[in-house]
C-alpha cells in the first residue's frame, strides 16, 4: 500500500506501530497538552494555584512511556514528564488532582505543586521541586536493584527487584550544571548501572540559555566519549526517531546490563517555563515563532496526513474527545474531598514505628570487659548486619580495603575513626564500600536505596563536610515521606563524626551544627555521650523506620571514662528518654554530648565549695527531646541550666531556654541560663580551641551564679 507521497508506508513507520499505534502515540501527545491548557484555564480562574507545563516534551516522552513498564521500571520524572505519566497509565483525574491538590491525590495528597510526580504503583519516585537531586537518588534506585539482585535473603523479604529492570531519570539541560548531575553520572558509569539518563534539551532553564549553562552550547562534547556510557542525541520533537532510539537504547540495556544510557533529546518549550514567567521578556518573537515549527504535535499532524493514517476530519475528531476527557476528568477531581487540616501532622514520622516507644526500651545484658564507645558502635553494626541482610554501610573509607586482594596484606581501614573495621571482611565488598569522595552522592545515593527497602547506614567522615549532602538532606531525606503522603520512605541513619575538643581541630574538624538538623521536620537527631548510649540508640536508629542524623562525637570515642561492657545484641534505648545523670535538689542542667562530663565536673566542684546540689540530665536525644524530664527536673529545683558545645547564639540551647521560660515561668527561682561556645571559629591553637569551647570553669561559674538566685 502507498501513501500519498508514493513511497511504501513501511519506509516510515516504525517496526511494531501500525496505525492503531500512531494514533495511540498521537492521542497521549494532544492529552499531555491539553491537560497543560486546562490547567492554565484554572490557574487563571483561581482553582489552581500553580502550573508548569510538558508541552514541546510530548514525542519522546510518549516514545519513552512505550518501551519503558510502570510498576516494573523506576522512574524519577521531573516536571515536563507529564506524557511519561498519562503513557505509564496516570490518569488525567490523578494529574488534575494534584494540580487541585486533593485529598485523594496519589502524587502528594495535596502536598506538593503540581507535576511534582509520584506514585507508588507505577514505581515514580516522589519528585521535590529541587533541581537534580534527583540524579543521585536514582542511582541509589538503580545500585539497590542490583543489591536486591545478588542477596537471595533480600528478595525472600518480599523486596522487589526483575532482572531487566531500568531506573529512569529526567531533567532539562539547565539541571546538567549541578554538580549532583554528573555525581551521578560517574558513579553510574563506575559501576556500569541500568540507568538511564534523559535530558530534554529544550535551550533554556527558565530564561538562561543553554551556552550560558553548558560549555559549547551542548553537553554532548562533555559526555558523549565517557567509559561504559552510551550516548545517543536525537530529535525529541519526533515520536517515531525517539521510539526507534529509546527502543534500541533500552533494549540493549535490559539485555546486556552494562552501563548507563544518556539521551539527549532537543525539544522544545512552546509556552513559558511556568505561568510565573513570561518568556516574552527575555526571547524574541521571531526565535519563538522557529520553535512553533518543530511543535511535535503539529509535525507528527502531517505525518498522519502523509501516511495515510488520517485525515484532518478525524483527528479533529479525536481532539474533541480528548477535550471532553479532560474535561470530565477536572469535574470529577474537583468533586474530590480536600485535605483537612488535621492532616497536616501525618507522615512527618513513620505512623508504625515509633522509636520513642518502650518497645525500645530494654535492660542491657553485659559481658566482657568494658569497650570504647568506637568498639560498641562497631559491635553494634555487626550484630545489626548480622540480623539483617538490608543493611548496607558506605562512605568514604570506612571500607577495609576497596581492592579485595589486599585484605590478606593489609589490617584495614575501617573508617578514620575505625569504626566500620573489619566489617567488610565479614560482610563482603557489595554490604560495605566506599564512596567517592562527594557527601552528596552518599545521601542521594542512600536515598534511592531505601525507598527500595534497603537500609543504609551511611557514614560523613566530619559533620564539617555535611554542608554539600545539606540539601539532599533537609530537602529529600526528611521530607520524601510527608511529600509523598506516606507513599515513600527513606529510613537512612547518617552516622556522622562531629564537635570539637581535640586540640588542633581547626575550623573544619570541630564543627558541631546540631541545630541544622534538629530545625529540621521528619530527621531525628541524637548524639550519645557514653559507650553504652552509643550502642543502644544507634540500633534504634536502625530498626526505627524514620531517617536518623547520629552524631558521634570524635572527643568521646576513646575516652576511657565512656566504656562499658558489650550489652547483646538487642540492647535498645529509646529516643526522646533522657538519662538522670545524677540527682539534685538546687538547680537543674541539661546538657548532651561532650560536655556532659564537663557539666559533672563543674557540678561536683560547685557542690564540694558551696554544697550545691545539681540535678544534671543528659538528653542523648535532641530530637525528639526528653521535655518531660526536663519539666519535672525544673519544677523541682526552680531553675535551669542549659550547657551545649555549639555556638551561643542561636543554638539548640536557646529553644531549649525558650521552652522552659515559657512553660515553667511560675516555677522559676531565676533566670534561665544557657552555656555555650563564643560565636567564632574553632581554631587549630588549642590555647584558642579552649578559649572557643565551652570548659568546666565556664560551666562551674555559670552553676556558681545562678544558684546565688
Amino acid at each position: 500500500m502507498k501513501n500519498k507521497t508514493g513511497r511504501a508506508r513501511a519506509e516510515v513507520k516504525e517496526p511494531g506501530l501500525d496505525r492503531q499505534a500512531m494514533l495511540a502515540i498521537y492521542r497521549n501527545m494532544v492529552l499531555s497538552r491539553r491537560i497543560d491548557d486546562k490547567q492554565i484555564q484554572l490557574k487563571r480562574q483561581n482553582k489552581i494555584f500553580f502550573q508548569i507545563a510538558g508541552a514541546g516534551h510530548e514525542a519522546v516522552l510518549t516514545a519513552a512511556g512505550l518501551v519503558l513498564k510502570p510498576g516494573h521500571d523506576w522512574f524519577y520524572a521531573y516536571y515536563r514528564d507529564m506524557a511519561l505519566m498519562l503513557q505509564l497509565g496516570m490518569t488525567p483525574k490523578e494529574i488534575q488532582m494534584e494540580a487541585l491538590g486533593c485529598a485523594a491525590d496519589p502524587n502528594s495528597g495535596g502536598r506538593q505543586m503540581p507535576s511534582h510526580w509520584g506514585h507508588p504503583r507505577l514505581h515514580v519516585v516522589s519528585k521535590s521541586s529541587c533541581t537534580g537531586t534527583q540524579y543521585l537518588q536514582a542511582l541509589g534506585c538503580s545500585h539497590a536493584g542490583r543489591y536486591i539482585s545478588l542477596v537471595k535473603e533480600c528478595r525472600e523479604r518480599a523486596l522487589q527487584v526483575e532482572s531487566d529492570e531500568i531506573t529512569y531519570v529526567s531533567g532539562g539541560e539547565g539541571s546538567t550544571s549541578e554538580g549532583e548531575f554528573w555525581e551521578a553520572l560517574n558513579t553510574a558509569c563506575n559501576l556500569k548501572l541500568p540507568l538511564l539518563f534523559m535530558i530534554e534539551d529544550n535551550k533554556y532553564a527558565i530564561s538562561v540559555p543553554v551556552e550560558v549553562q553548558t560549555a559549547g552550547g551542548t553537553i554532548k562534547a562533555l559526555v558523549k566519549d565517557w567509559p561504559n556510557l552510551r550516548y545517543e542525541e536525537l530529535d525529541g520533537c519526533d515520536p517515531l526517531e525517539s521510539y526507534r532510539v529509546l527502543s534500541d537504547v533500552v533494549g540493549e540495556m535490559r539485555r546486556r546490563r552494562e552501563g548507563p544510557a544518556l539521551i539527549q533529546a532537543h525539544v522544545v518549550r512552546p509556552y513559558s517555563h511556568s505561568l510565573s514567567d513570561d518568556e516574552r521578556l527575555y526571547k524574541p518573537e521571531r526565535e519563538r515563532q522557529e520553535e512553533a515549527k518543530r511543535d511535535p504535535i503539529v509535525r507528527f499532524e502531517k505525518v498522519l496526513f502523509e501516511e495515510g493514517f488520517a485525515d484532518a476530519a478525524f483527528l479533529a475528531r479525536m481532539r474533541e474527545s480528548i477535550d471532553q476527557e479532560v474535561n470530565e476528568a477536572t469535574e470529577k477531581a474537583m468533586a474530590e474531598a480536600l485535605p483537612t487540616p488535621d492532616t497536616l501532622f501525618h507522615f512527618v514520622y513513620s505512623p508504625d514505628v515509633d522509636p520513642t516507644a518502650q518497645t525500645f526500651a530494654s535492660e542491657p545484658q553485659l559481658e566482657g570487659d568494658p569497650k570504647t564507645m568506637v568498639d560498641l558502635l562497631n559491635a553494634c553494626l555487626r550484630d545489626e548486619m548480622a540480623r539483617d541482610p538490608r543493611i548496607v554501610i558506605f562512605g568514604e573509607d570506612v571500607a577495609d580495603a576497596s581492592r579485595d586482594q589486599y585484605l590478606d596484606e593489609v589490617k584495614g581501614k575501617g573508617g578514620v575513626f575505625k569504626v566500620t573495621h573489619n566489617l567488610q571482611r565479614l560482610y563482603g565488598r557489595e554490604r560495605v564500600f566506599n564512596s567517592p569522595l562527594a557527601e552528596a552522592n552518599i545521601i542521594g545515593r542512600a536515598i534511592g536505596m531505601a525507598t527500595r527497602g534497603l537500609k543504609p547506614v551511611v557514614e560523613i567522615q566530619f559533620l564539617d563536610y555535611l554542608w554539600p549532602a545539606f540539601m539532599q538532606v533537609r530537602n529529600e531525606l526528611s521530607i520524601l515521606r510527608w511529600r509523598s503522603n506516606n507513599g515513600f520512605a527513606c529510613p537512612v541513619v547518617v552516622r556522622v563524626a562531629s564537635g570539637g575538643y581535640l586540640g588542633g581541630g581547626a575550623p573544619y574538624h570541630s564543627q558541631s551544627g546540631e541545630v541544622f538538623f534538629t530545625h529540621t521536620p521528619g530527621l531525628r537527631v541524637v548524639m550519645p555521650a557514653t559507650a553504652l548510649d552509643a550502642n543502644g540508640l544507634l540500633r534504634t536508629a536502625i530498626r526505627c523506620e524514620d531517617p536518623v542524623l547520629f552524631l558521634d562525637h570524635k572527643h568521646l570515642y576513646r575516652q576511657t571514662y565512656k566504656k562499658s561492657p558489650y550489652p547483646g545484641p538487642d540492647y535498645s534505648i529509646r529516643f526522646g528518654k533522657a538519662r538522670r545523670i545524677q540527682e539534685g535538689s538546687d538547680l537543674t542542667l541539661v546538657t548532651y554530648g561532650a560536655t556532659v562530663e564537663r557539666s559533672l565536673r563543674a557540678a561536683r566542684q560547685a557542690g564540694e565549695e558551696s554544697g550545691t546540689s545539681v540535678e544534671i540530665l543528659d538528653l542523648r536525644s535532641l530530637s525528639p527531646f526528653d521535655w518531660d524530664a526536663i519539666e519535672a527536673s525544673v519544677k523541682k529545683t526552680g531553675k535551669a541550666l542549659v550547657v551545649h558545645e555549639d555556638c551561643l547564639s542561636f543554638g539548640f540551647g536557646a529553644e531549649l531556654a525558650a521552652l522552659i521560660a515559657d512553660r515553667l515561668f511560675e516555677y522559676l527561682d531565676g533566670p534561665v541560663r544557657r552555656v555555650g561556645a563564643t560565636d567564632t571559629f574553632c581554631a587549630y591553637q588549642p590555647i584558642l580551641e579552649e578559649a572557643t569551647l565551652p570548659q568546666i570553669h565556664h560551666i562551674h561559674a555559670a552553676i556558681v551564679d545562678l544558684a546565688k538566685y
